[in-house]
């Protein structure tokens, strides 16, 4: 069971730099390539960053090569929860976390065939990486 983390607008901005409450509070995207865990490979667990809520293991991680981190599963079956996103013109499946309902990225059907075939396209800028807890 997660443990739900709620706080007001002004906590948030106040906890968040821009680009992150950009990110993880408004469902924003940062650009491709630019985030310090596109190419990263240290083992360990991905938190979120908004609230430190355990999210991806760093053994799920795998170089789609699409700009963004990308997972094959999060880490616990309700790290994180999934809905219809049809903005942009387009039906995706945004992923927030479950904890405290930041955006952290989509899901799709392009992932590893022997993973399940999902792939979890996170924003860099979602997430920390605890070196210490693989």
């Amino acid at each position: 069971m997660v443990e739900k983390v709620e706080r007001t607008d002004a906590e948030w901005r106040s906890l968040l730099t821009p680009m992150e409450y950009a990110v993880l509070r408004e469902a924003g995207t940062e650009r491709p390539w630019s985030g310090e865990y596109v190419s990263t490979h240290t083992e360990g667990t991905y938190h979120c960053r908004a609230c430190d809520a355990p999210l991806f293991r760093s053994q799920a991680k795998y170089d789609s090569h699409c700009g963004w981190p990308s997972f094959y599963e999060p880490q616990e079956g309700d790290a994180v929860t999934l809905l219809e996103d049809r903005s942009h013109g387009m039906v995706r499946t945004e992923v927030r976390c479950a904890a405290c309902g930041s955006h952290l990225g989509h899901v799709f059907d392009d992932g590893p065939v022997d993973h399940g075939g999902q792939r979890y396209c996170i924003n860099s800028v979602s997430l920390k990486l605890d070196e210490d807890a693989a």
